[in-house]
């Protein structure tokens, strides 16, 4: 049985985490816990306070909130930073999926590094769906990005793992830079010779695409494909705006020594910029 950890901080991005947590337990006949972490960094009687406060409103949720009904459900109030809260609590529950609201973009649109949801996804070992959107329906029109990295791999044979790629249309998406575009255009060669070596690398990187996707087993039958020139973010972003999904997967590369403490500058942008709900899966370690 998949267990999945909804946090909560009792916002209206929080709502929607928890609302699209109960729906995909329902549909994975999953255990669901919601957590809610408390600063310890108060007076004790106000922890406490905060505590018990915080537990009777989650078992409220629990109580009222439509897509909990019939699901196994259980509250946890964990005390102390709030990433590390949840990262505790998604250990203790052996979680195989963390639900979280998205960060106040409006107000971090340029500081997404270290805001709690990027300290889970940056510090923990498990995939991190942050949901951005209302929640109508399950996801019907997935978006997987892939840049034939072992990350980029993990990240969708994850997304099938827990259900969240599946029955859905799934277009996998993948960009390629043509490095001599612009020493051609220095040269003044024609638009017809610049064209000609587009076409060129697109066709080399559909058939990278093809050896990598084959070679780590991804594939599926209502599965589409597009083969983009430019920067991954740009593409992603663009891509996003034309087809509007309902979910982008993307992975995090893993780093050494100090560099670890970075998500990877596609992925961070992916997770500050674009609106739509975001499943983020770290290396395997």
């Amino acid at each position: 049985m998949k267990t999945i950890v909804a946090a909560t901080d009792f916002s209206t991005r929080s709502q929607r985490a928890i609302r699209r947590a109960g729906l995909l337990a329902r549909q994975w006949e999953a255990k669901l816990t919601l957590v809610h972490v408390v600063d310890d960094d108060q007076p004790e009687s106000l922890v406490d306070l905060e505590r018990r406060e915080a537990g009777n409103f989650l078992n409220e949720q629990i109580g009222s909130v439509a897509e909990l009904q019939g699901v196994r459900c259980s509250a946890v109030v964990a005390t102390g930073e709030a990433f590390d809260g949840v990262l505790h609590t998604a250990k203790s529950a052996s979680a195989d999926l963390i639900v979280m609201g998205t960060h106040r973009k409006q107000l971090l649109r340029d500081t997404f590094v270290g805001t709690t949801i990027e300290r889970v996804i940056r510090t923990g070992p498990y995939p991190v769906l942050m949901v951005n959107k209302e929640v109508t329906h399950s996801y019907r029109h997935v978006l997987g990005a892939v840049d034939l990295s072992v990350p980029s791999a993990q990240a969708i044979q994850t997304g099938v793992a827990l259900g969240l790629i599946g029955d859905s249309s799934v277009t996998i998406i993948h960009a390629f830079i043509a490095p001599a575009r612009g020493k051609l255009f220095v040269a003044d060669a024609s638009s017809e010779r610049i064209s000609e070596y587009i076409a060129s690398e697109r066709l080399q990187a559909i058939e990278e695409l093809k050896a990598f996707l084959t070679a780590n087993e991804i594939h599926g039958q209502r599965w589409g494909y597009r083969i983009e020139e430019g920067g991954a973010f740009e593409v992603i972003s663009r891509v996003v705006q034309e087809s509007m999904p309902d979910l982008v997967v993307i992975g995090t590369h893993g780093r050494s020594g100090i560099a670890k403490m970075l998500l990877g500058s596609v992925a961070e942008e992916v997770l500050r910029s674009v609106d739509v709900d975001i499943l983020a899966v770290p290396p395997m370690r």
